[in-house]
Order: structure tokens, then sequence, then C-alpha cells
């Protein structure tokens, strides 16, 4: 199962929609955003798409609106920490990670943003992914379940 993984979009309509626009064309099956929306709009746009849609919150999502659309719209949602299984694979969400958190012991992936760069490492056999920050152009990964491999893109065309 392929899965779009997107953050800190900040209100860039144009970048979700052309990074949706591709996730459209290779088919993921869900979209994981890890929080900084910014506003109600950004969330449309992903869920304009069709595809299951499943966030957090981030630092910068401040309007009560938006979290209460989240809730409504999103296949899943919490507000800080968003643990779930996708194709047998634990995952978890969260805005800002601090890789000694205890609670995101024994997943297979945890997903994060804030800090508007693209990095991973493996620590005790877990993934750590930041896919980008859609505020700085189209950056951002596909996370692929049944290898546990994680791609990254910037700047892709449709």
């Amino acid at each position: 199962m392929k899965i779009l993984v997107i953050s800190d979009s900040h209100g860039n309509i144009a970048n979700i929609k052309h990074v949706m626009g591709f996730a459209k064309n290779i088919k993921v099956s869900a979209v994981i955003h890890c929080g900084d929306w910014d506003n109600e709009e950004s969330v449309e746009a992903v869920l304009s798409f069709g595809i299951p849609l499943y966030s957090i919150l981030g630092n910068a999502d401040v309007d009560s609106k938006l979290e209460d659309m989240l809730k409504f719209e999103c296949k899943k949602f919490e507000e800080n920490l968003l643990q779930f299984e996708l194709d047998s694979r634990k995952i978890s969400v969260i805005h800002q990670v601090k890789l000694d958190d205890e609670r995101l012991k024994n997943q297979d992936v945890v997903f994060s943003g804030h800090y508007h760069s693209k990095e991973i490492k493996e620590i005790n056999f877990v993934k750590f992914v930041r896919p980008g920050a859609l505020i700085n152009g189209n950056d951002f990964a596909v996370y692929e379940t049944t290898n546990n491999e994680i791609e990254f893109f910037t700047d892709v065309e449709i």
C-alpha cells in the first residue's frame, strides 16, 4: 500500500493540489498529514481528491474550526499523537517528535514535521521520518507498507 506523507503545508493550496495530483496519479491509498495545516481550505484541498486522510494538528494550527473539521472529515485524527495500523504496519504521527518518547516504541514508522526538512533515521528498529514541508515547495514522501520503505520527492512533475 502506498501512503502519501506530507507536513507543514501552512496554507499553500497550490502546493497541496500539485502534490495531491501526483498522489492520485500513483494511486496512493491514504494521505498522512503531520500537522501545521494553517487553515480549513488546506484540508478541503486534500479531501477533494477522495483519498482517506489521517492527521494531527501542529503548533501553527490554532483555529478551533480546523480541529473540528479534521475530527469530522479524517479517517483517523488525534490532536497531538495519532497511532494506528495500516496494512499490518504500526504507524505513529506526531508533529514535533522526541526520539526518546516511550509512546513511540514498537512502531514500524513514526512520521513527524515541524522542522521543515527531510530526514530519516532508524532507532531500535523504528523508522523516524520527516517528509519535508509543503510550504518550502513540493517536498513530501511516499511510504510503501509492503516493504516498510520511504521515498522522498521534491518538485515532481505530474
